[in-house]
């Protein structure tokens, strides 16, 4: 299959830390497709070498097992071309489009790595050039959109030169491979599906944690905060893929359709259930694994008297018949102990405990980060199970599910798996607009409390697990987090 792959905000941030890097991958695995293009696109003058040299400079700051050496790279490099594009200009895109007409390729992905602010005038732009023919797709990079009515706005120019079908909303943790996994474990086994429901799940709980705090993309991050960069796009697609009804068949749509239905089946926030059910956090000088580290107001490019939220946590739940009364538990955080994305499924106590310690609940947990797996919590007897007439007590045991050890040679990265499916045309781990615009929905009731909350976010120490109204909002429910470090 011959493409052509076009990099808007192609001297970004993006493009060179997560994009290049996957494109190589794909290419050292041989799963890039044979006869393709990437063009990238930038606003400064430089020719096809001096780019090349630029991505090559670049792989330097990529982890050494995913540097290519002088050999790879100069076989990669024969696919990379560069173009100075002025993005406002329409003679830059009809130059553009008589680059792609005069090779023909089958497929042309336009890769909008750039800020969501200049996704509008691209969209514009590339339909008025005529590059919006049905072998085009457009993949749109998050955030999308500041809020519900930016959203909107953005789809409706994005769908005024694109069909849905054409336009993929990335969201890169849906490429992981554990997340896949989840899609697997629940709907290609018999094991789960039957306690998958309200009578034998306690809880839910999704954390995705950094140790990193905001470093030099201090201006971005306050103008974005926790709740927007986290929750609204990455847990809540978690949240839909445990929570979403066994679809009709693997087609993208009969996917996205399920975790629709449970975005809107969410219960709504008030005002008065913001203020119970949802904790925001800004951390202080701590410290991280052994060292000092700034609070948050003390970081480059980050206004003194900042409110912006570095943590969330918050508590909601599914209404519908599968899982009415099981809380869902989100939380995500920069500055906290561990760098950890996980999500952890608490299932109820036996009904009538008969051996000591049998009070504690199984739970399974699905590693997103820093590793894949899935870890199943069980209870089992170390010896005998009777001792001088007395019930041996029993002790908690696991089993452990290494994806990196069980597919050693098979392992595809997030954003490798998501330009791949781009080219290919593959639709299921790309977000539509109608979830898009229904996760935005649900938070905006938070967002509004909050622009009238004076008390701002609560502080929390560097290297804690966020503030220690987290931990109370689910200890009234008898949980409890779920940490290790």
């Amino acid at each position: 299959m011959s493409f052509d792959l076009v990099l808007f905000g192609g001297t970004g941030d993006l493009t060179w830390r997560k994009l290049m890097p996957a494109l190589f991958q794909a290419f050292r695995h041989g799963k890039l497709p044979a006869g393709g293009r990437i063009l990238a696109v930038a606003r400064d003058e430089r020719s096809d070498e001096a780019y090349r040299a630029f991505v090559r400079e670049r792989f330097a700051e990529v982890e050494a097992s995913k540097q290519p050496s002088d050999e790879e790279f100069a076989r990669f490099a024969q696919l990379l071309h560069y173009r100075r594009m002025d993005l406002s200009r329409p003679a830059d895109y009809a130059g553009l489009a008589q680059w792609v007409a005069a090779r023909g390729a089958e497929t042309v992905v336009m890769y909008l790595a750039t800020s969501p602010a200049l996704f509008p005038v691209i969209c514009e732009q590339l339909g008025a050039a005529g590059l919006n023919g049905s072998r085009v797709r457009v993949v749109l990079e998050k955030p999308l959109g500041h809020d519900l009515a930016s959203a909107q706005a953005i789809n409706r120019v994005v769908r005024s030169a694109f069909a849905e079908a054409q336009a993929l909303r990335i969201d890169h943790y849906l490429g992981k491979p554990a997340v896949q996994n989840l899609m697997a474990l629940r709907f290609g086994n018999a094991l789960f599906e039957p306690l998958w429901r309200r009578e034998s799940i306690a809880s839910i709980q999704i954390t995705l944690a950094e140790r990193i705090g905001v470093g030099t993309r201090g201006d971005y991050y306050d103008r974005t905060g926790a709740l927007r960069d986290m929750i609204q796009n990455h847990a809540l697609q978690l949240l839909t893929m445990i929570a979403m009804e066994p679809p009709a068949s693997a087609d993208a749509d009969a996917i996205r359709d399920e975790k629709l239905k449970v975005l809107k089946s969410l219960r709504p926030f008030t005002p008065e259930t913001v203020t119970r059910d949802v904790v925001r956090g800004q951390y202080r000088a701590g410290g991280i694994a052994g060292e000092a580290v700034k609070g948050y107001l003390e970081e480059v490019r980050v206004p003194a008297d900042s409110r912006c939220e570095t943590f969330v946590a918050l508590r909601t739940e599914v209404q519908n018949w599968r899982w009415a009364g099981v809380p869902f538990y989100l939380r995500t955080g920069k500055r906290l102990p561990a760098r950890d994305a996980q999500i952890v499924v608490n299932f109820r106590a036996v009904p009538h405990p008969i051996f000591p310690g049998s009070h504690r609940a199984n739970k399974l947990v699905i590693k997103l980060q820093p590793e894949d797996g899935l870890e199943l919590h069980l209870l089992a007897a170390k010896g005998s199970l009777a001792i001088g007439g007395q019930a041996e007590r029993l002790s908690p045991v696991k089993l452990d599910l290494d994806f990196d050890k069980a597919f050693p040679t098979e392992r595809v990265g997030a954003y490798e798996r998501l330009l791949l499916d781009a080219l290919a045309g593959r639709l299921n781990l790309f977000v539509r607009s109608d979830e898009q615009e229904q996760a935005w929905r649900w938070v905006m009731p938070v967002l509004q409390a909050w622009e009238e909350d004076t008390a701002g976010p609560r502080p929390y120490t560097a290297g804690t697990w966020g503030p220690p109204a987290s931990s109370a909002m689910v200890a009234r429910d008898g949980h409890a987090w779920d940490e290790e470090t």
